[in-house]
């Protein structure tokens, strides 16, 4: 079990089934989170998840300790202005910032240093104290600002990490293209997990449940 305390934001992309997957293998994994979400998440996860994402932080935190009993006191989650929240500043800052999935808005801004919401300021935090930071972008096609912006985060110590799945892993379902790239996140923030069977890792089982062979026809 790990005791990583990782701050994790929701953004009003496209995606959020990556963003709840992560949650689900944080928590599991016994990390500390620090949830952060912004207006437009809330949108989209109605429209993708298929259920409301309250605005009141604390009715948020309550929905999701009925998803996920085991969580405890492990989740915190803070509104887009609760400036006193642990995140927005550097004498507590948590030791890695995800931000999945990430809007090309709130990309942007964090490229500015703008900083005029907690999600912003928790990545601003996580670049000026030298910690993890991890945008998952989920958008396609990039534009040449978009690209522009993503140099200028990865010149800055950011790393960007499209969820872009790879397949020697025999998916069958979205779950397992969702698990491939939550696992590349979950390899960056240093968090073991079983959820792929890795590149010429032969003797390693494939995970419970996991196809052995491709379809026919």
């Amino acid at each position: 079990m790990t005791h990583k305390c990782i701050c994790m934001a929701l953004t009003g992309a496209s995606g959020q089934i990556y963003g709840f997957r992560l949650l689900e293998c944080l928590l599991e994994a016994g990390a500390r989170v620090q949830l952060l979400y912004s207006e437009a998440a809330r949108s989209v996860i109605h429209s993708e998840m298929g259920f409301g994402f309250p605005d009141a932080p604390e009715s948020v935190r309550a929905e999701l300790l009925a998803r996920y009993p085991g969580a405890g006191e492990r989740l915190e989650v803070y509104g887009r202005k609760d400036w006193f929240a642990p995140v927005a500043s550097g004498s507590n800052a948590p030791e890695a910032v995800v931000v999945c999935p990430c809007s090309m808005g709130t990309l942007a801004a964090i490229a500015q240093g703008r900083a005029e919401n907690l999600i912003e300021r928790a990545a601003d935090v996580a670049l000026k104290e030298g910690k993890r930071l991890l945008l998952v972008p989920r958008e396609t096609p990039y534009s040449v600002i978009h690209l522009e912006n993503m140099l200028r985060l990865a010149r800055a110590g950011a790393t960007l990490l499209p969820p872009c799945p790879g397949f020697y892993h025999r998916p069958r379902t979205v779950t397992e293209l969702v698990d491939f790239v939550v696992a590349r996140i979950l390899d960056q923030l240093g968090i073991q997990h079983t959820l792929i069977r890795r590149w010429g890792d032969a003797k390693a089982p494939f995970p419970p449940g996991r196809a052995q062979g491709f379809p026919e026809g």
